[in-house]
């Protein structure tokens, strides 16, 4: 006689799924509110011009340009959800994690990448300074320039191997901080926008997406997985 299956057995375990997907919601708004606990001065010091229409500052200093960011948020979700509904309406069941994965990837990296690149006083008539030398620099960036250059492709390394299958290693991760760390390095150099080209900026750099990469491991996993469960079957049955 076949017993029937008890009938509690799928909701819990679609109970235990529900805290698990709040897991990285909640990781993000509680760095958006320790990012904001950190600046609460820079950021109360540069609205008040902002709200006043003047906007001189708003991409050309550091306050104005984080103030920017979080500002753009909503916006960012906006087009995060916009992509999302998009790609469900085409049967696409990952549709949710590849929207945040390039929306993510795009508001987390450009506006560390433009304050990179931000000219100094000197910029067009100061040539172009090269460090070389590993670990030569890095005593001297303390521990607020090591914190954002460790930022700089941190949302890269977080959602690129979580979007793109191809990059879900960490070597490729390494690789993919390391080659942007060094495009930006050598940009720097060539437009002459008097900074220093340091070879710990890229060590620092490709750490802070390897690092961030590691966090994601749990999504960016079964991501690079995904194409090799198709053919499987195939095989066993041709055999």
């Amino acid at each position: 006689m076949n017993r029937p299956r008890p009938p509690s057995a799928a909701p819990r375990r679609v109970r235990g799924l529900v805290p698990f997907r709040l897991v990285p919601l909640s990781l993000a708004l509680l760095g958006l509110a320790s990012v904001l606990f950190v600046l609460r001065r820079p950021l109360m010091m540069s609205a008040p011009a902002r709200m006043a229409g003047r906007w001189h500052g708003c991409l050309d200093t550091f306050n104005g340009v984080v103030l920017m960011t979080l500002v753009t948020l909503p916006l960012a979700a906006l087009v995060a959800w916009a992509l999302a509904c998009w790609r469900r309406a085409a049967a696409d069941g990952s549709a949710w994690r590849t929207s945040l994965a390039e929306v993510g990837m795009v508001h987390g990296t450009v506006p560390f990448v433009w304050l990179t690149m931000m000219p100094g006083s000197g910029a067009g008539t100061v040539p172009g300074r090269l460090s070389l030398v590993p670990l030569r620099d890095l005593p001297t960036m303390g521990l607020l320039g090591i914190t954002g250059n460790l930022l700089v492709f941190a949302a890269l390394g977080f959602f690129a191997p979580t979007r793109f299958a191809a990059l879900a290693s960490v070597p490729r991760v390494l690789a993919l901080g390391a080659g942007c760390s060094v495009l930006v390095e050598a940009a720097q150099y060539v437009l002459r926008l008097d900074r220093v080209s340091s070879v710990d900026d890229v060590l620092v750099n490709a750490t802070g997406a390897v690092l961030a990469g590691l966090a994601s491991r749990r999504w960016w996993r079964t991501t690079a997985k995904t194409p090799s469960h198709g053919p499987g079957p195939a095989r066993a049955a041709t055999g």
